[in-house]
């Protein structure tokens, strides 16, 4: 089997890549190294990439993915990607536009997975954060629920594969499982997800319910001041993963994406770097024992690097609930 090939299937038939290239990045990053990212992780095997319309970079990794299709490297069906639908576009009217303003940006006929990237329903607008005269985040009422349907509409149009959901926890999810008439459940539901929050309980709720969970900033988390609290540890100095790593010759990043993988969870791992790139999916060669991922379990202390205190702050969202 080919590396690649390392796929999970979903609860709609389909199969998504157990790892897989984030392209977030700061406004600092210059764009173009988006589209460098994807090619490097394309060239060394990565299927699976995971975007954006938030990230204000698809267009760039559109061009990346389709670059090496153009040159032999993959076909459009090697390739698993994954789209967002942003806050301000949760009226049901506005899903299928914002999702064909992310085909038109990444110039391909459909998406692999579109997920609802927040639980949070912003005012429509030219904003992606709406504020008003106070500096405060304008949301409003959409029933998520409404939302859903316009998903699911987007799926049998053809235009997306799968639908899934993002942030959610057990109540949100729960909400979608137990709507009236629901034609497709989320096939995934991406979430911050490390050593130092394991998730444990909402990836016990996840699979019971045939749900994958998606792990973002399984690495930890760069320190972006808008989202990120900067003082937080530094997961991948952490000793005890240290030692793990040394003891199979790996580095740390390798040991937490395994982690991950021998626990059943879909793992995204971001890098610009091409070496860190590479590094990243050399993960399909070793396993850890039931022993390393007891005490990489034993880690966990429930710490979020993802605050959103721009949420949190102006809207009261319940974004610590992990479960």
């Amino acid at each position: 089997m080919a590396l690649s090939a390392f796929r999970v299937t979903m609860n709609d038939g389909n199969t998504i890549p157990v790892l897989g290239l984030g392209t977030y990045a700061p406004k600092s990053t210059p764009k173009h190294e988006g589209e460098m990212a994807v090619k490097v992780a394309i060239d060394v095997g990565f299927r699976h990439i995971d975007g954006a319309f938030l990230y204000e970079n698809e267009k760039e990794v559109g061009r990346g993915i389709r670059a090496k299709i153009a040159d032999g490297t993959v076909t459009r069906e090697d390739i698993f990607y994954t789209g967002k639908l942003w806050s301000t576009y949760h009226r049901p009217d506005l899903v299928r536009p914002a999702l064909e303003e992310t085909l038109k940006a990444l110039q391909l006929d459909y998406i692999d997975l579109y997920i609802i990237h927040w639980p949070v329903s912003l005012k429509p607008g030219k904003d992606n954060i709406p504020l008003d005269e106070n500096k405060k985040i304008i949301s409003e009422f959409v029933d998520l629920r409404d939302t859903w349907e316009a998903m699911e509409k987007c799926k049998d149009a053809g235009l997306v594969k799968s639908i899934g959901v993002s942030n959610f926890n057990r109540r949100q999810l729960e909400m979608i499982l137990n709507k009236t008439g629901l034609k497709y459940k989320p096939v995934c539901n991406q979430v911050e997800c490390h050593p130092y929050l394991n998730q444990s309980k909402l990836l016990e709720f996840c699979k019971s319910n045939d749900i994958i969970l998606v792990a973002y900033s399984a690495l930890g988390s760069h320190r972006e001041p808008l989202w990120i609290d900067e003082k937080s540890p530094v997961l991948l100095d952490d000793p005890v993963l240290g030692n793990i790593a040394k003891k199979h010759n790996r580095t740390p990043a390798q040991v937490v994406l395994r982690y991950q993988i021998q626990r059943g969870v879909v793992v995204l791992a971001k890098s610009f770097n091409q070496k860190r790139i590479k590094e990243n999916f050399q993960v399909f060669d070793f396993q850890l024992t039931s022993e390393d991922m007891k005490v990489i379990d034993g880690l966990n202390r429930n710490l979020r690097y993802l605050t959103l205190d721009i949420f949190q702050d102006n809207i009261n969202y319940p974004f610590n609930d992990d479960y």
